[in-house]
């Protein structure tokens, strides 16, 4: 068995949802969440969400492009190279690509004193990923 994997991110792309690259789910990690977001058409990169159900702060890197968080309220600006951190879970947050191909990694764990878990969300998306 090798001691790694290599994918491109097209390989890993979601069919039924283009902008969401599963990476946590592609690989199998265990040990912490990690996604990577794609501009939509209408502008959405990280759709309106909060971690209240999880408990845990998460982390976004904007790998390429340029997005506008909007974090409980507050606007971020982000051009690529920013890494913006949700430490409150409840906080709502959500992110709009400021150009065209913006990319954003977001990077999630356990609430502090906790184990990661897969929550299962990417698992109930991809059942029907053709």
């Amino acid at each position: 068995m090798a001691a790694y994997e290599k994918a491109h991110i097209d390989e890993i792309a979601s069919n039924q949802w283009p902008h969401w690259i599963p990476v946590r789910h592609h690989f199998g990690i265990e040990t912490f969440g990690i996604n990577l977001w794609r501009g939509q058409d209408d502008g959405t990169v990280i759709p309106e969400h909060d971690e209240s159900a999880s408990s845990a702060p998460e982390l976004y890197y904007v790998v390429e492009g340029q997005a506008t968080f909007t974090v409980d309220g507050d606007e971020v600006d982000a051009p690529a190279g920013t890494c913006v951190w949700v430490t409150d879970p409840g906080t709502k947050r959500a992110a709009r690509a400021s150009g065209p191909g913006t990319l954003v990694l977001s990077v999630g764990a356990a609430a502090p004193g906790q184990a990661y878990a897969p929550a299962g969300w990417d698992s109930h998306y991809l059942a029907d990923d053709k």
